[in-house]
């Protein structure tokens, strides 16, 4: 199978890229702003602008852009196709559903009001109109060392400065990388999945639960809050609908579906992804 991948040079591309070539599968590799997809079996879309910057007026016009335009770009690639590939899986992001509190959250769960869920919303509406299945992955926080939340937490724990963001309460839906590709694997594998799949592991924690595990793997204290009045200070809006938002988001589809993770609790996927 040729899979063709767009950013493929991040830490989620990268990692799916071995995995596909260790199992003997060819990568078309598209550069950034190129749509060269042909002979692929599958497309694998994951390329857009950093969401964890400070957000200018600039800087959210790229967000959004990056994503729809690039996404309506493959989507008009496939319709050019003289052999159109299978499938494709587009990221997405549970920033669709917005600040919930408690709420659990599935697929059938409405979407928020916010700016970041506005840029998933015509994101994935313009995953919808490929002519081909499309499965639109809405990722979670991705646990690695290499990037990510995970990695910006890293270095205060380790020197003993680490702790929760704000008060604590806020839900974290995280999956492992290791888990992710799987899932992204088993998307283009699954010929009757298609539409929103939540990407997330099945027990979500509150930031509280997150710092306080992520301190024992590390055998450091977790007793250096962070307080939200700093963090908006620092981040802007940003903070509020990422760090601080709470979204108890649960992986209904892909465990309907049959997948199963390899590492659903977070003490687990921590110490996988922190032992390579």
């Amino acid at each position: 199978m040729n899979v063709a991948v767009t950013g493929s040079n991040g830490l989620i591309g990268r990692t799916l890229v071995r995995a596909l070539r260790l199992d003997g599968h060819g990568v078309i590799a598209v550069p950034r702003d190129q749509t060269d997809i042909g002979g692929a079996d599958a497309i694998v879309h994951l390329a857009g602008a950093p969401i964890a910057v400070r957000w200018t007026a600039r800087r959210k016009r790229e967000m959004l852009e990056s994503r729809v335009q690039g996404t309506r770009r493959i989507v008009e690639a496939i319709a050019r196709q003289e052999r159109a590939p299978r499938v494709l899986v587009c990221a997405s992001a549970i920033g669709f559903y917005g600040d919930r509190g408690n709420e659990e959250l599935t697929e059938e769960s409405g979407p928020g009001s916010d700016f970041l869920a506005q840029v998933v919303r015509e994101w994935e509406d313009a995953a919808r109109a490929a002519r081909v299945r499309s499965v639109q992955l809405r990722f979670g926080i991705v646990l690695s060392p290499h990037g990510g939340a995970l990695a910006k937490m890293l270095p205060a724990f380790r020197m003993w400065v680490g702790g929760r963001l704000g008060s604590g309460a806020q839900w974290m839906s995280w999956i492992g990388l290791h888990d992710l590709v799987r899932a992204i694997r088993f998307a283009i594998d699954s010929n009757e999945m298609s539409g929103a799949v939540n990407a997330v592991a099945p027990q979500p924690v509150t930031n509280a639960e997150f710092t306080a595990t992520l301190g024992r793997v590390l055998r450091r204290p977790a007793v250096m809050p962070v307080p939200a009045m700093a963090l908006h200070a620092l981040f802007g809006e940003m903070a509020g609908l990422t760090m601080l938002a709470s979204q108890r988001v649960k992986p209904a589809r892909l465990e309907r579906a049959g997948f199963r993770f390899e590492y659903p609790a977070l003490e687990g996927a921590l110490r996988h992804e922190l032992s390579g």
